[in-house]
């Protein structure tokens, strides 16, 4: 049998999905049942353990196909990057009645109605998908009204037929983020989970890891030890650790250094990291 991926193939000695009948071995096989997260911001984990480490995030209105639900964790594959681990089932809903917009601003409230003076319920990320059944005005503000009648600041939203022009004017919009190995919301994130944020909200589909996205995102580029020929957009990988260009000179990215999302020259980067981590592995342009 070939081996596969575990993170982006749902298999376990015991159990994995039909679609992998022949490719590995498993004492069952179950077909996936869709479900969409219904929680705000959903971790991902790599064991049904409260105290597992998070791979990633799953953000509201992501489907996902569940393979198997026991004692409160569902064990999943997302729809949206294809990446397999373990969550609350308790953050899980039918697939019921498309979403129709996605958030755009970094985080939004969401309120009982449409009064910008009630009590926020909950708050969604950048990226999040939302049902709108109608709109609303109360004194001058335009609410997004949802099936079960709270309501959003409209602005805050977009049809999720639009994408952004620029993938990096998102990233840079998500600037001070905190960093949060795992992160991929504006709540808080990492270097890979800020590149695909990003682009998602570009529409662009991309791979969640660093490695993944390393191999996958564009073509390569010749870049020598100068570090001439970068323009914005490119990507700046290591191992482990992405960055995106902000001009010839500047990246952004969410890392451990700062803490949080932020801007600096690639050439101090590199000589920072490098005692570390080394040099960049490569180059890329989406």
């Amino acid at each position: 049998m070939t081996k596969l991926d575990g993170r982006l193939n749902a298999h376990r000695p015991d159990l994995a999905d039909i679609r992998l009948r022949g490719r590995v071995e498993a004492t069952d096989y179950a077909e996936g049942r869709p479900a969409r997260v219904s929680a705000p911001v959903l971790d991902l984990r790599n064991a049904p353990r409260a105290d597992a480490g998070v791979d990633t995030q799953l953000l509201c209105g992501d489907d996902v196909l569940v393979f198997e639900e026991r004692e409160g964790w569902a064990w999943l594959q997302s729809e949206t990057d294809g990446y397999v681990g373990y969550a609350s089932s308790d953050a899980l809903a039918r697939q019921e009645g498309a979403p129709t917009h996605v958030v755009v601003a970094p985080r939004t409230f969401v309120y009982p109605g449409p009064e910008l003076k009630s009590p926020a319920m909950r708050t969604h990320s950048m990226g999040a998908r939302l049902r709108v059944v109608e709109t609303a005005e109360n004194r001058g503000t335009a609410y997004a009204l949802l099936e079960n009648g709270e309501a959003v600041i409209a602005s805050h939203l977009r049809t999720v037929e639009k994408t952004a022009g620029d993938y990096v004017t998102i990233a840079e919009e998500l600037e001070r983020t905190p960093y949060l190995w795992g992160g991929a919301s504006a709540f808080g994130i990492d270097c890979s989970g800020l590149v695909q944020l990003a682009m998602r909200m570009a529409g662009r589909s991309v791979l969640r890891d660093t490695d993944m996205q390393a191999g996958s995102i564009g073509g390569t580029l010749d870049i020598g030890d100068d570090l001439a020929g970068l323009r914005r957009g490119d990507l700046v990988f290591w191992k482990g650790h992405v960055a995106v260009m902000l001009d010839g000179e500047n990246i952004i990215h969410a890392n451990g250094h700062t803490m949080m999302v932020s801007r600096e020259r690639l050439r101090d980067a590199v000589d920072r990291i490098a005692y570390l981590y080394g040099r960049p592995t490569v180059f890329r342009r989406p």
